[in-house]
């Protein structure tokens, strides 16, 4: 990063007297950690670059996808594949070359997560996992960082800042994980325009406590939600609670984990490794994705049985036992989750077919 920044990039918000010089310098000087780089961690990315905080960090595992190309605004269709991680630092140090942007593409688990939040000043929860929301929470309080969380479903968003100067934490909110599965927004479904607007909520949250001018009201002990069905948005008072399980006592939070962050406990395989087995008698490949998507091709001799059904009727009855099963989606995430379903029904050699199918015409 250039020791000095061009203020003409940053004129237009420099003479708001909210920011000033003296808040440029210090977003100039700011440290933001965003895990996500999905629909609401690429807008969110976006206008923090665009605005010269000093120093991005981005946590994603996952790869472009085609599909993800609708709500997440930095990718490009000739990215399909990369690591989401490395082509948003790239796209944002394009757009300005003046900041700083490390790329960590790897998976966030109870193994890394302090290490990474104690370089940063703050984290963007731009996650659709639980997992990863509680995991979030309880590592930012360990290390006294303030969380911006986000979150969207259909027409919905959602935005808070927790932990922020011995304000309300996640686990005020929601004290325990749900004990059924809840679906992440690709397969809920999402507006793309939504996850826009609740990143950008993000961005502007994480700009407020950067810049920490007096005028400026976070959303620390409030709960903004937006029901963009009819434009409509309201703020809640969110108020600390007393018996939370993590910030009323944090000398307590462990970070035990059942399983880490996104269900990546599940056993895989790869495409090669899954190749060999198609067509013998050792394996019994299951596509679960929904009907539409199986136009696009599948593997050969295969079944079908989607996710969704999954979780309504349970696996299917006729299944043979004493053999593999070897479970695929688009890119190997809803697989994942099947695959939980399959082994809680006795199918305990179930595995999940790496970067699903897309992974599979690539290599087959």
């Amino acid at each position: 990063m250039k020791k000095k920044m061009a203020t003409n990039r940053y004129n237009s918000q420099i003479v708001l007297p909210e920011i000033g010089e003296d808040g440029q310098r210090k977003l100039g000087a700011a440290r933001v950690l965003c895990v996500g780089a999905g629909g609401l961690g690429c807008p969110a990315l976006f206008y923090l670059a665009a605005a010269g905080v000093g120093h991005l960090g981005i946590v994603d595992f996952d790869r472009v996808e085609i599909g993800n190309l609708q709500r997440q605004i930095l990718f490009t269709t000739d990215q399909e594949g990369q690591n989401k991680a490395e082509a948003a630092r790239d796209r944002l140090a394009a757009l300005n070359p003046e900041i700083r942007i490390t790329a960590y593409p790897v998976e966030l688990t109870d193994k890394n997560a302090e290490e990474l939040f104690a370089d940063y000043d703050l984290v963007i929860d731009a996650t659709d996992s639980f997992a990863a929301k509680y995991l979030i929470n309880d590592a930012a309080l360990k290390c006294g960082r303030p969380v911006i969380y986000g979150a969207i479903s259909g027409f919905e968003g959602q935005a808070a800042v927790f932990g922020y100067k011995g304000g309300p934490c996640y686990r005020c909110l929601y004290p325990h994980p749900p004990d059924s599965y809840v679906p992440n927004c690709a397969e809920s479904g999402v507006i793309g325009a939504v996850a826009g607007m609740t990143g950008l909520q993000q961005a502007l949250q994480a700009l407020q406590l950067i810049v920490a001018a007096p005028e400026f009201r976070p959303l620390s002990g409030k709960f903004w939600l937006a029901d963009l069905r009819c434009g409509e948005t309201r703020i809640f008072d969110l108020p600390k609670n007393p018996e939370c399980p993590a910030c009323a006592a944090p000398q307590e939070i462990t970070l035990s984990y059942a399983s880490p962050v996104c269900g990546a406990a599940t056993e895989e395989i790869t495409a090669e490794q899954a190749a060999a087995l198609c067509g013998t008698a050792e394996a019994v490949f299951i596509d679960v994705r929904e009907t539409a998507e199986r136009r696009g091709g599948s593997i050969e001799n295969d079944r079908h049985c989607a996710l969704s059904l999954l979780k309504t009727q349970g696996v299917p009855e006729d299944l043979p036992r004493g053999c593999k099963i070897i479970l695929y989606c688009r890119s190997g995430r809803r697989s994942i989750t099947a695959a939980q379903i399959f082994r809680a029904a006795g199918y305990l050699d179930t595995v999940s077919l790496a970067g699903g199918f897309a992974e599979w015409q690539k290599v087959i």
